[in-house]
């Protein structure tokens, strides 16, 4: 047996994300939970689930029959309830982090809703751990339209929202990703975490595959760090760009999706383009999953971090043929396993 920690989870939301009217139907909560549930590699299993608090898998309105209901499902499984996605998009109820003083309201409402709803899964017993995550729901073009103002209007909004998550006990994880504006480029996400000032509320939620975007600039050139052309062979330039992206941003990082990206952008249904997931399998996956995650979960001196108890896969944007076979998830699982083996702890 290998490490204890980080515990291993599969996320939920890649039944959702990307799915719907225009593209591909949604794949239930209770199927997510078959396909977790089940998968194995050597006798260990998932530990448990992230979670996304819209419908049609949980609604962000869940009543307290339902959240027990929720419990009682996740936990017969064998299985515990990590971090969750509280729905701060237009789409879902929420609003722009940046906008006007009704979206922003609606924002923390929706902040609110999810704290309730996960330090209810707490004192239910099948929440030992985990945040909150959170982005601007904003996009880098509006953004783009007053940085500065913008990056303000953010940073307030999410400071109220870490007096919401605190009277909760609970910290919010902010996901870096260039389809968030303010959020879109490693420097910017560090400016507005830094703007924000609530370092024992919020941080960062670093996801392999969006974080290695980064590295390219995309929808922030300005900051990118591997050069025009860049020969993928030459894994020392690669490196060293992942070193500086999370030399700035581990210090802020308490929730951390494991992911593989083939280094281009994809966008399904609703959702904007964003970093490419791809399969563990993918032979145009351009990350060395295992040895690329310790720059996330080791410190400068090569100590383990220690700041988050678990990891969870993310798989967004999986074709649905692809996230009904079992062996998808058998081979995450024990794509995590490598991981947590390599730079966990006991």
């Amino acid at each position: 047996m290998g490490n204890a920690y980080p515990k291993l989870h599969n996320a939920m939301w890649p039944g959702l994300v990307g799915k719907g009217e225009d593209s591909e139907p949604p794949i239930s909560l209770d199927t997510m939970l078959d396909l977790t549930e089940k998968a194995e590699v050597n006798g260990e299993k998932f530990a448990g689930v992230d979670l996304f608090l819209a419908d049609p898998h949980t609604s962000i309105d869940a009543s307290d029959d339902d959240i027990k209901a929720l419990a009682d499902n996740v936990g017969g499984r064998g299985l515990v309830v990590g971090s969750a996605v509280a729905p701060v998009w237009p789409p879902v109820g929420g609003g722009s982090a940046m906008g006007s003083a009704d979206e922003r309201k609606k924002f923390v409402q929706n902040v609110e809703k999810a704290c309730r709803i996960v330090s209810k899964l707490r004192d239910l017993g099948v929440r030992p751990y985990g945040v909150v995550r959170i982005d601007s729901a904003a996009s880098p073009d509006d953004w783009a339209k007053d940085p500065a103002g913008n990056t303000r209007l953010i940073a307030q909004t999410f400071r109220e929202a870490c007096d919401v998550a605190a009277g909760y006990g609970e910290r919010l994880a902010a996901e870096g990703e260039i389809c968030w504006g303010g959020m879109h480029s490693w420097k910017h996400m560090v400016e507005l975490l830094e703007a924000t000032d609530r370092p024992n509320v919020i941080g960062f939620q670093a996801d392999m595959a969006h974080t290695l975007l980064y590295t390219m600039g995309y929808n922030a050139p300005e900051h990118r760090l591997l050069p025009d052309g860049y020969d993928w062979q030459d894994r020392s330039k690669l490196d060293e760009a992942l070193k500086t992206v999370t030399d700035a941003l581990r210090p802020w990082t308490i929730d951390f999706h494991v992911a593989q990206n083939d280094g281009t952008v994809k966008g399904m249904g609703s959702h904007d383009k964003t970093g490419r997931h791809c399969m563990v399998t993918d032979p145009g996956g351009k990350l060395d999953i295992t040895h690329h995650a310790g720059f996330w979960l080791r410190d400068g001196d090569g100590n383990p971090t220690r700041a988050f108890r678990h990891m969870c896969w993310d798989g967004c944007m999986f074709p649905n043929e692809d996230m009904m076979k079992q062996q998808t998830w058998n081979d995450v699982l024990g794509a995590m396993i490598k991981v947590r083996d390599a730079h966990g702890w006991s």
